[in-house]
This record gives C-alpha cells, structure tokens and sequence, in this order.
C-alpha cells in the first residue's frame, strides 16, 4: 500500500479510473444521456474547473506559503527552492492557467454566451452574461500576467535566463506585483464565475 501511495503517477491513474468508473455509474444509473452539445459542456467544464484549481491552488501557494516564508531559509537551502521546486510549480502555474482559459472559451463557446460575455451583457440583458463576462475578463487578465509578467521575471530571478545582478531584484519585484495582482483579482474572479451559475 506503501508503494502505491508513494508514486504520483499510480494514484493519478487511479484517479483517473475511479473517475472514469463514477462516470459509468452515472451514466448507467440514469438510463444513459446524449453525447451531444450539454455532454460536451459539461465535460469541458470539468476540465476547466481542474485547470482551474491547479492555477489558484499554486498561485495562493506562491502568496500564502513560498514568498512568505523564503526569508526564514538560509542561503544553503534556497537553492532547494530555486533550482528545483519553483521551476516545476512554474511550469503547471503557467499551463494550467492557459488550459482554464482554453477550457473556459471552449464551454462559453459551446453555451453560445461567448460574445454576450466578452462583451460583459451589454445589449444582451446583462444579468448572467455580465458575471461570467466580469469573471472571463478577470482570468485573461490574469492568465497575461502569469505568461508575459511573472512567467519571463521569474525565468531572471530562478536563473533560467542570463541576468545581471542589478536587474534580479528588479524582476523579482515586477513577478510579485503581478502575482500579488492575480491573487487580489482571484477572489472577485471566483465569485463571478460561481455567482453566473448559480444567481442567473
């Protein structure tokens, strides 16, 4: 049992075959369902809700755990961080904001509400199409800070990309505003993306 739960990789399949297994049950259960457009919104909103909790999952690790506390490490620690976690966090930070965009566009797609939302209800009745237009501007924004703000500062202050001495601290002040930025629009992003599906 021991091994089991010490491979990533084991318990992700098994995740992913409980998963597979809860759906057979659903489907079988209430006497099967169409794999039509609604199959496919839902199955994409499942998707971006994963994405989603990934991004913010590791972004409030960023500001509520790693940035915090990187003062308590000692030097001979850092590169623990440094050179070896941080990168790793990055790379699923980054590509898991870019698949919650993708997601998100492909259900509002599928809904038919991506203009009406893009274009915030105006014309439209607002109501829902206003919230989750708030919540899909609110993670654009944000998803540019983590790929064009964070993301090439980052790469400076981690060493990924040459930089000189005097331009680090730089950068590793621009990558926090902007993650600090993305974690002061996380919570109003949230609300209007649950408050569309749940107040309209």
């Amino acid at each position: 049992m021991s091994n089991f739960f010490s491979s990533l990789s084991k318990v992700l399949h098994a995740s992913v075959w409980l998963a597979a297994l809860l759906f057979l049950i659903l489907y079988f259960v209430n006497g099967g369902f169409a794999i039509d457009t609604f199959f496919w919104s839902w199955l994409f909103r499942y998707f971006h809700v994963i994405s989603g909790v990934m991004w913010i999952g590791l972004l409030w690790y960023f500001n509520f755990v790693q940035v915090p506390n990187m003062s308590k490490i000692t030097d001979e620690q850092k590169p623990a961080i440094t050179k070896v976690i941080a990168p790793v966090a990055l790379f699923w930070f980054r590509w898991a904001a870019f698949a919650t965009i993708v997601t998100g566009l492909i259900v509002a797609y599928l809904n038919g509400y991506v203009h009406e939302a893009m274009t915030l209800g105006i014309g439209s009745g607002g109501g829902k199409y206003t919230a989750i237009g708030i919540g899909m501007w609110l993670g654009l924004i944000m998803a540019f800070n983590v790929w064009f703000i964070i993301w090439p500062n980052q790469k400076k202050v981690l060493g990924i990309v040459e930089a000189s001495a005097e331009e680090k601290p730089i950068a590793a002040k621009k990558a926090l505003i902007a993650s600090r930025t993305n974690t002061l629009l996380s919570l109003p992003m949230l609300l209007t993306m649950v408050a569309a599906q749940n107040l309209y």
